[in-house]
């Protein structure tokens, strides 16, 4: 197919998978996401799914992300259900305090918000360590997010901007923020975490 388009279809077909792919790991997750808990296991196997199509081509990205289920859903789901769980008092706490006109309350929200980009962060670490080294344990996933997402503040940054980015930039794409909300901010984090961006 390449030898027939000229450089420049080349070129653009190329362009398109960096939106294709990432695209169908993102329905794949969301799909796997609607268990409510499973989100977290989902989010690793989505991660697993594209680290094989970034290392070794594997452009069958919907169909690893489920084959990648079964395995982190075994190894994450208390984790997620911890998650899910801290992720509604969370949102909770922060409804609540909305509604309060109390110089405290702004306080308190701040540092809910400060909380909730905190763990933001950490699970698109989280996801992307898991995807990157499928055979690790929960507690060397947990180690890897640690140092990838705050290790370095402009790599948290990087993560967090990319979470907010790629929701908003995605609305102008039919349930763009569900194809490519999940999967582009955790392609960024397996960017970052590449070994080989730290070799000479």
């Amino acid at each position: 197919m390449q030898a027939i388009l000229p450089s420049g279809g080349t070129a653009l077909l190329r362009r398109l998978e960096f939106i294709a792919y990432p695209a169908a790991a993102g329905a794949a997750c969301t799909v796997l996401s609607l268990g409510a808990v499973t989100w977290l296991p989902a989010l690793a196997a989505m991660a697993h799914a594209l680290q094989l199509w970034r290392t070794e081509g594997d452009s069958r990205v919907f169909a690893n992300s489920f084959a990648a289920f079964p395995r982190y859903w075994r190894a994450l789901w208390r984790h997620g259900l911890l998650s899910t769980a801290a992720a509604v008092v969370l949102v909770a706490n922060t409804v609540h305090l909305l509604g309060r006109s109390e110089p405290w309350a702004f306080v308190v929200l701040a540092a809910q918000v400060g909380i909730g980009a905190a763990f933001v962060i950490h699970h698109v670490a989280l996801a992307a360590e898991a995807g990157r080294v499928r055979e690790g344990s929960v507690r060397g996933w947990s180690a890897g997010a640690l140092a990838l997402g705050f290790g370095s503040p402009a790599r948290g940054t990087a993560l967090l901007g990319a979470v907010v980015s790629a929701a908003l930039l995605s609305l102008v794409v039919p349930l763009g923020p569900l194809l490519l909300g999940p999967s582009v901010p955790v392609l960024l984090a397996l960017s970052l975490a590449d070994p080989r961006r730290h070799t000479s």
